[in-house]
């Protein structure tokens, strides 16, 4: 049995000669069909040119010199083909039994290559004891042997004595070996992915198995899906993975646009303005993923219908999601979420999946106080935010048992989040834990209950500027109140609130992250039966509250994207504390003459403002 594997020669020419060379190379191992070999070789020999010479060379015995190889080669040349012939149809006739030829994957070939192979065959295949076993799909050897008034199916019928067609494979054999095949593919992969057995069914009948058409995709579909699932560590949905790497594998048209129709995959419709979303920009990212998939347009919009629920608005008669869709596709690692759509065709982690790899991390432990507050605390300072902000995610799992731990933990966050600049739109740190614990406060609906856990609460937060911003986010205080609990309880809880503002002494008050809000306040909302509040005179406590005082204006002009930075004072906040603008210039006078650290800037900011310079508002020429 020989094998001649035509893929590792190239041009017609040198197909004919190694075809001669290789099978006598093969035989030659045979000490038994030396000879044979050997008349091969010669027989070979009188249908190459002299080009052939540096191909034969390196089996050609080495102690030959130029002459005499040449020699030969011509003295063959004379004795003719017949002779040749002759001789190796001797030589084979004497075997006890047949040599038999493998050529596979000939269908592969170019066009010229299979017609060479074949005049090959045909040349040879007269020979005694010599049979051919030759694979190939026989449309494609049928079209590369049509020539002008001459059928390749005739051509291909005169050469091959016996065609065996393979049976085509049952469906329900074909299911099971791509099942089987991915088992085995994932069996020793430790984290595959989170797996949900409702999306995986209707993924593979509508997606997966149209695509396989045989044994030769099912190993390459195995091979592929393997070394993605390991490499992506089970960030992204089994299923998900799958499912796209099948559009990978079989449809490298439409997956080469992914990259460029996220925006139509994963962008949302916005029911707050008119409801639809529709974008004629995004309706043709789909658009064209559909036009690259060709003859499986069908399959194409079943990926964008059970893969990217966003996209299907793109779609005849698709239906709309909205944006708080994905937080539960975030949360169970969709393919449907942008960040996770692209950590698959990027293999980077963006900032956002990021900071929800960190959260997902705190929300195991959402109900232990110490051990979230100690999680969040091992984190980058720089990345508390956005971590804080991802916990929104997990909104529709809020239960009892996590509000008290977390509410606290949040709260007590506040002062120690780095302040960093923001945008233009972006909210600040405590919006940012605010929408979590009003979530979580929420949750539990009964107001009596929210009173319970609210009570509770208080008493274990670090700060004045913390307990305020919880009191005002269950209360009734107009713009930011949220009425979680009983206007009696609010009004008893703030009341209580501004008597301990009274009663800190001021080495505490100085450290209060939200100071000049805290002072405002007690003042402004105390009624006539409370005392009054007394600011203290201290350098140092002047000191701190100009800074708590101080932010920033920031402007954007049309048509520009840098954002203008202005510092200002919340002046009027500040006279109102002091009770006039006179006694303001005393404490700030007083500061001067301490030649405290770091002042510079803020006294000069501060004597503009005693100049009687006030900041224009944006937009005012």
């Amino acid at each position: 049995m020989l094998e001649f594997n035509p893929w590792m020669f190239s041009g017609a020419e040198q197909l004919v000669e190694s075809f001669f060379i290789e099978l006598a190379a093969q035989l030659k191992i045979r000490p038994e069909l030396a000879n044979i070999a050997k008349d091969v070789e010669e027989y070979g020999e009188t249908f190459s040119g002299l080009d052939w010479l540096p191909v034969v060379g390196p089996w050609i015995e080495r102690g030959r010199g130029a002459i005499n190889i040449l020699a030969k080669f011509l003295e063959r040349r004379r004795e003719g083909v017949g002779v040749r012939r002759a001789k190796l149809e001797k030589a084979l006739a004497s075997l006890g039994k047949p040599i038999i030829v493998f050529l596979d994957d000939i269908d592969r070939l170019s066009t010229s290559e299979i017609r060479h192979i074949f005049k090959l065959i045909r040349l040879t295949a007269s020979f005694p004891n010599i049979i051919y076993i030759v694979a190939f799909d026989r449309l494609r050897i049928e079209q590369a042997l049509t020539e002008e008034n001459v059928s390749g199916r005739i051509y291909l019928e005169k050469i091959l004595q016996i065609a065996i067609d393979l049976p085509a494979i049952p469906d329900h054999v074909l299911r099971q070996q791509i099942l089987a095949a991915v088992d085995n593919a994932l069996a020793d992969i430790e984290k595959p992915g989170p797996f949900d057995d409702q999306v995986w069914p209707d993924v593979f009948e509508e997606i997966v198995r149209p695509l396989i058409r045989n044994m030769r995709d099912v190993r390459r579909y195995a091979a592929a899906v393997r070394g993605t699932i390991a490499a992506l560590d089970g960030q992204i949905a089994l299923a998900d993975v799958l499912a796209i790497e099948a559009v990978r594998v079989f449809l490298p048209d439409v997956f080469t646009r992914l990259h460029d129709a996220i925006g139509g995959l994963t962008t949302t419709s916005d029911f707050l303005h008119g409801g639809r979303g529709d974008s004629p920009e995004l309706k043709a990212q789909i658009d064209s993923l559909i036009e690259a998939s060709r003859t499986h347009a069908d399959i194409v919009r079943t990926v964008v219908n059970r893969l990217f629920p966003a996209g299907q608005q793109h779609l005849p008669r698709g239906s709309h999601y909205g944006q708080d869709w994905k937080s539960r596709w975030l949360r169970e690692r969709r393919l449907a979420h942008e960040d996770i759509l692209r950590l698959y065709l990027e293999r980077v982690e963006g900032e956002g999946l990021k900071a929800f790899i960190d959260a997902e991390q705190a929300w195991a432990c959402f109900n232990d106080r110490t051990a979230l507050d100690g999680y969040l605390r091992s984190l980058d300072k720089d990345r508390l935010r956005d971590v804080i902000a991802s916990l929104e995610t997990y909104e529709q799992q809020f239960a009892p048992e996590h509000v008290v731990s977390g509410t606290i933990v949040l709260f007590n966050f506040l002062p120690d989040l780095p302040k960093r600049r923001r945008g233009m739109l972006e909210l600040d740190d405590r919006f940012v834990v605010g929408r979590v614990t009003y979530r979580l406060l929420r949750s539990l609906r009964d107001p009596s209950a929210v009173e319970g856990v609210v009570r509770q609460i208080l008493p274990e937060l670090t700060s004045l500027s913390s307990k305020v911003e919880l009191i005002t986010q269950v209360g009734y205080r107009e713009g930011a109140g949220h009425k979680l609990v009983s206007e009696s309880t609010a009004r008893e809880l703030e009341r209580l609130w501004r008597n301990e503002v009274r009663t800190s002494p001021g080495e505490r008050l100085v450290k209060e992250w939200d100071l000049a809000r805290v002072l405002v306040l007690t003042k402004r909302e105390a009624d006539t039966s409370e005392g009054s509040l007394n600011i203290d005179s201290s350098p140092e406590f002047t000191l701190a509250l100009l800074r708590a005082a101080r932010s920033e204006v920031l402007g954007q002009t049309f048509g520009s994207r840098a954002v203008r930075r202005s510092p200002c004072l919340a002046w009027d906040v500040l006279t109102e504390l002091y009770g006039d603008e006179a006694t303001l210039r005393l404490r700030i006078e007083t500061l001067r003459a301490a030649h405290l650290k770091d002042t510079d800037d803020l006294l000069e900011l501060a004597d503009k403002y005693l100049s009687g310079w006030r900041p224009k508002h944006f937009g005012e020429a």
